[in-house]
């Protein structure tokens, strides 16, 4: 198995294991919207939500959300199986991207597929005074959406994919259009062109 292989097989199953386990161990310890593990005060904690909808509650309240996600998962992972098949064997980077891609969409359609809600637990706040008064202030909210493993992965590995788009692709082609550049080949020393010919003929002619 060449190195690309390697990395998309071994990211994709490690993140979606992880995302898995963490559910898992989320759903069968903490009490749904009740407990709350506090990891970093006043900033980071672990809880247990059940989200109906996509990120951020969106779709919740559409009846054939199940299907839409279902087959958004499906392409998505048609694109990027596609994607990683046109990987040259060593890009480690961009297989380990599509790796975390592909990690968080089953990830969560996992998730949708067996109970029609996701499991999130990272909770991201603050309870600092001042930066709560400011939040208000402009209007925004003093909690982050609670997310899980695999919207990480999805976030980390589409974050990796628009900086090599962005940073790596340009140079990455340009070095294969100078490597495949032909490069001309010496006239043989001793011979003349077809010009320099001519141009002795005319000597010679205008001589005589």
């Amino acid at each position: 198995m060449n190195p690309r292989n390697i990395v998309f097989v071994s990211v994709a199953v490690l993140g979606l294991a992880f995302d898995q386990l963490s559910k898992w161990w989320v759903a069968s310890t903490l009490q749904q919207d009740v407990d709350e593990i506090t990891v970093i005060p006043g900033f980071f904690s672990i809880v247990h939500r059940q989200n109906p909808g996509a990120a951020f509650g969106m779709f919740r309240d559409f009846e054939y959300r199940h299907w839409l996600f279902l087959v958004f998962t499906l392409v998505a992972a048609a694109v990027i199986v596609d994607l990683f098949r046109r990987l040259p064997r060593n890009d480690k980077f961009m297989a380990a991207t599509l790796g975390l891609i592909l990690s968080g969409a089953l990830g969560n359609a996992i998730d949708r597929v067996a109970k029609h809600t996701v499991t999130d637990f990272l909770k991201v706040y603050t309870d600092s005074p001042s930066l709560v008064g400011w939040l208000h202030g402009h209007g925004l909210p003093t909690e982050w959406p609670s997310f899980n493993v695999a919207d990480s992965a999805l976030v980390v590995g589409v974050a990796m994919y628009l900086f090599h788009q962005l940073f790596l692709e340009d140079r990455s082609g340009r070095a294969s259009e100078l490597e495949e550049k032909p490069t001309p080949s010496p006239e043989p020393e001793g011979e003349a062109s077809p010009d320099e010919v001519q141009q002795r003929s005319d000597t010679a002619t205008s001589g005589v």
